[in-house]
């Protein structure tokens, strides 16, 4: 995902009210920024440090950037636009860069599917030697010491529905894929985060011994781009 114009830089100053930052531009001229990420975004907040933003062309949008990348307090980055990270999965099944994930003539995203009225981030079907998948995919930004990755960041029972609709996609003999999009320089393996999300990590555990499926790729992230590069082992 190539960013046109480049993402300008600043300093952030402080994030506030879920969905907003203040950040210095380099002029020292202070802005408001949007904040597109929900979580807690715990570990990836240090104010005083760089971060990076884009801008909207679109007259009506009350604050027109939007906070992309962030430094985190041990100096790594960290993509905290979660609305990023269909679109980086997308792209990298499209490049052949998940290889778990190749072979499917069409792909859809946000369907419709499950007994718990939720909608699936990427569908993949056309395949003339396997079945449907059905693609989950979530956002990784939390790291702890020595590279350990961690999904959620806070309490998820949003998350939890999803892995169950996963399980169900399985008993009706399709597959089903939960994908982790890690935006952190620093993160070296995934795991759910048990300590803070207990439920999530259960049932991980548990739709997983059904047959569930569970990647992780990590991007390289910059001024100029992000895509995904790489496979991380998970670990359940």
């Amino acid at each position: 995902m190539k960013f046109q114009p480049a993402l300008d830089e600043g300093v952030l100053l402080r994030r506030y009210k879920r969905f907003l930052a203040d950040v210095r531009l380099p002029s020292g001229e202070q802005i408001t920024i949007h904040c597109p990420n929900t979580g807690s975004m715990k570990a990836c907040l240090a104010e005083g440090s760089p971060c990076w933003f884009s801008t909207s062309d679109n007259a009506k949008r009350k604050y027109p950037n939007t906070w992309e990348i962030a430094t985190t307090p041990a100096g790594d980055l960290a993509g905290v636009n979660t609305g990023r990270a269909n679109a980086l999965v997308v792209e990298a099944i499209e490049h052949g860069v998940i290889t778990e994930l190749q072979g499917y003539e069409t792909l859809k995203t946000e369907v419709r599917y499950g007994e718990e009225r939720s909608r699936i981030d990427i569908f993949l079907s056309g395949a003339a030697d396997r079945v449907d998948c059905y693609v989950e995919v979530k956002n990784v930004t939390l790291c702890e010491d020595a590279g350990q990755g961690l999904f959620p960041d806070s309490v998820s029972t949003r998350g939890s529905k999803h892995l169950r609709e996963l399980a169900l996609m399985v008993e009706q003999g399709h597959r089903a894929v939960l994908l982790f999009c890690v935006q952190h320089s620093g993160i070296e393996r995934v795991s759910a985060a048990a300590e803070i999300d207990p439920v999530y990590a259960a049932t991980l555990k548990e739709v997983v011994d059904k047959g569930v499926e569970v990647y992780a790729y990590q991007a390289d992230l910059s001024a100029q781009e992000i895509v995904l590069r790489r496979p991380l082992p998970v670990i359940v």
